[in-house]
């Protein structure tokens, strides 16, 4: 099957983000683009076991009530997921996608794009779904276990589309970084966009050496590039050169399970997601 771009949608604020950004690159990477919804049916805990402290003789007509009262739940999701996809689909025309695909699925987020990990070229996801928390710098869980489980791109959406006409490389060097740095070079996604590549620390001949062999790949592929080598704080760093910059997409490795086992909480990639104002490319 083709790789395509996959749009994980639900009903959360960044939905019309993400139908925007993935029909973006859906057109530019000219690959077929996916929206997919999938209803979770799992109840929430403190709404389970409500028929433990009744009396027998109440208990099996309360579980049959509680059984229909699933079932109509059931139907309104796969109701609301439908609608949702045909306003994606509706949007996709809007942005010049004459022909989108939708699929809805029962289940969890994270073991649905598992098991369809091998069809994902791009998946575009929101910083958060619409049943978390929405203080601006709260991540969804289920971004955070997406990142942990795909080895495939995510680009991470943060607010209103708009095209990237500046795109910025965290690099350290890594093999992780290495590819992104080829992966930019040779994408169509990145075509007549600067690149900026930015090392945070010190300024020491191997840091110096690893820029310029990211600048001459960039360069040779006919990127416009540029890049520095920065002292102190990654996150306020990369952040800071952002907002100096005018930069409007990041790309950065996400951490692998040999570097970190409990992927994300207190690394510098949860950070820079957490207070992420641009849409963020995680590379695997």
């Amino acid at each position: 099957m083709t790789e395509q771009v996959m749009a994980a949608i639900d009903g959360s604020q960044f939905s019309e983000e993400v139908c925007d950004y993935a029909a973006w690159a859906s057109l530019v990477l000219q690959a077929p683009l996916t929206f997919l919804h999938v209803n979770d049916n799992h109840l929430p805990p403190e709404e389970r076991n409500l028929s433990g402290n009744i009396g027998l003789g109440s208990r099996e007509q309360l579980l049959a009530e509680l059984a229909d009262l699933d079932e109509q739940r059931a139907k309104v999701a796969q109701e609301q997921g439908r609608l949702l996809l045909k306003e994606a689909k509706e949007r996709a025309i809007e942005n010049g996608v004459s022909d989108s695909t939708c699929r809805q699925r029962n289940g969890t987020l994270v073991e649905t794009l598992e098991e369809l990990q091998s069809e994902i070229r791009l998946l575009v996801m929101g910083k958060r779904g619409e049943t978390a928390h929405q203080d601006i710098n709260h991540l969804g869980s289920n971004l955070e276990r997406t990142v942990r489980t795909l080895h495939r791109p995510i680009l991470m959406v943060t607010g209103s589309f708009k095209r990237p006409e500046k795109v910025m490389l965290a690099f350290d060097g890594s093999k992780t970084t290495r590819k992104g740095v080829e992966m930019l070079a040779r994408s169509p996604l990145f075509d007549a966009i600067p690149v900026h590549v930015v090392i945070v620390g010190a300024e020491t001949g191997d840091h110096r050496s690893q820029l310029d062999w990211a600048l001459k790949t960039l360069r040779e592929a006919g990127h416009e590039a540029e890049g520095t080598i920065r002292a102190g704080e990654v996150e306020a760093t990369l952040r800071a050169y952002q907002e100096e910059q005018d930069i409007d997409l990041l790309v950065m490795g996400a951490y692998g399970h040999s570097r970190i086992r409990h992927l994300l909480v207190g690394s510098t990639t949860t950070e820079m997601l957490r207070k992420a104002t641009i849409p963020v490319l995680l590379l695997r």
